[in-house]
């Protein structure tokens, strides 16, 4: 993408941009994929998203719904290449519109973002609860590993009852088909669990130990066009015996046994403590930034534009409604939960200015501490996003154009460390 740039008369800056053929390209590619996932239409093979979309919804022309999302993808590029951060997204301006295998035009006005002074640069001071450890944490995982490793023995035999765990040989059949999944020679089955339907749990309870039975049952399933229908089951099941669970002790033996890479009951303790210690003290730090930088944020100082407001207000808006969206949670619904209208208005207005005015103010710090980012900070960043994976997180926003918000997230981050490790910080007494 060839970029050029210049200030305007009202202090702002012009981008003009020019995407190559392979980039718009490339762009439609990523969109299409996006409109895809946003109806959940799965790929299919030796077919193009656009075939997909066509079969499943009806639509010929994909390119004319989705234009407006491919130009957006090719907008962080542009600003890239300069590296240059908006105050908020510059709308694209272009002579002609964006189509395949032609070159895209297109001109943005952005409005860089402010730089603000804080009234103090003095260390903060922050209070925190002290780092412990619960105990019971533990040996709340000690408890969950014996669960995970109960074994079903035999019981005293008696007439199966609601709640018993049984040992069943059964074979069933749909119309006369074998069902292969509802066959087996023994398979330890707990009734009254809710794993099959009533009419299975109720002719199983009251066999005794020995006994076959034959008889139907009703289930939930999908004919071959998604409807739900009622599916009825033939099956012959033999009560092979009566079990009880039993749930082991974890003594060295059972460590021995089980896991002899360990030496012993309290060397498993240290690696489960290690191991919880770990992801508390990545939590505890957090928290320590957090409170560090929410009392840096009272420093500040400056008017911040309307559109900058409202911009990063649709933004919180749109991570929560996908969000509710991933939970299945009405927007409305959620907004009735919080209060009501007015309420989450006054919350949502709250937490806008909350987020602009500690962005801000790591900014400043970054700044005056005459800071700056290396390789390791970058990285830094990515391994907040994906701890197992960071450079394919760094390669990933770098591809998509997205550096130049990388490297902002990565200076607040810096700036938010060195605010907590120059803080004064009292721990509360127990």
């Amino acid at each position: 993408m060839k970029v050029t740039h210049k200030k305007t008369e009202d202090g702002g800056l012009r981008i003009e941009a020019i995407a190559t053929p392979g980039e718009v390209e490339d762009a439609y590619i990523m969109a299409h994929i996006a409109f895809a996932r946003q109806m959940n239409l799965q790929p299919e093979k030796d077919k193009t998203v656009a075939q997909v979309v066509e079969e499943k919804m009806g639509i010929k022309d994909l390119d004319s719904i989705v234009t407006p999302q491919a130009v957006e993808y090719l907008l962080p590029f542009a600003l890239d290449k300069k590296n240059t951060i908006p105050a908020y997204p510059p709308q694209p301006v272009s002579p002609a519109p964006m189509k395949r295998g032609a070159e895209y035009r297109f001109t943005l006005d952005v409005a860089e973002k402010p730089e603000y002074e804080l009234k103090s640069y003095d260390p903060v001071a922050i209070t925190v609860p002290p780092f412990e450890i619960d105990e019971a944490e533990v040996e709340a995982q000690l408890a969950q590993m014996a669960e995970q490793s109960a074994e079903y023995v035999t019981d005293d035999p008696h007439p199966v009852r609601s709640g018993d765990s049984v040992l069943l040989a059964m074979e069933t059949f749909e119309d006369g088909k074998p069902l292969p999944g509802l066959t087996t020679d023994s398979r330890t089955y707990t009734t009254g669990g809710g794993f099959m339907p009533d009419g299975f749990d109720e002719n199983i309870i009251g066999m005794e130990p020995g006994q076959t039975k034959t008889f139907t049952f009703s289930g939930p399933s999908v004919d071959e066009n998604g409807k739900e229908i009622e599916q009825i089951v033939e099956c012959t099941a033999t009560v092979k015996e009566i079990q009880k669970r039993i749930i082991p002790a974890i003594t060295d033996a059972w460590v021995e046994k089980n896991m002899p890479m360990m030496n012993g009951v309290e060397a498993l303790k240290n690696a489960i403590r290690e191991r919880i210690t770990a992801a508390r003290s990545s939590e505890y730090e957090n928290f320590k930034r957090q409170l560090a930088v929410s009392e840096l944020a009272k420093r500040f100082e400056g008017k911040i534009d309307d559109p900058v407001y409202e911009a990063m207000q649709q933004n919180i808006l749109n991570n929560l409604r996908a969000q509710l969206n991933q939970q299945n949670i009405p927007f409305e619904q959620f907004v009735e939960q919080n209060g009501g209208e007015q309420q989450f208005s006054m919350s949502l207005m709250m937490q806008t200015r909350q987020s602009l005015t500690e962005g801000y103010s790591l900014d400043a710090v970054f700044r005056h501490e005459k800071m700056t980012l290396t390789e390791a900070d970058i990285l830094d960043v990515c391994k907040e996003l994906n701890p197992q994976q960071p450079e394919v997180i760094k390669e990933q926003m770098e591809k998509t154009g997205r550096g130049y918000a990388l490297r902002e997230t990565a200076s607040r981050l810096k700036a938010s460390k060195w605010l907590v490790e120059q803080a004064a910080i009292t721990v509360q007494a127990n």
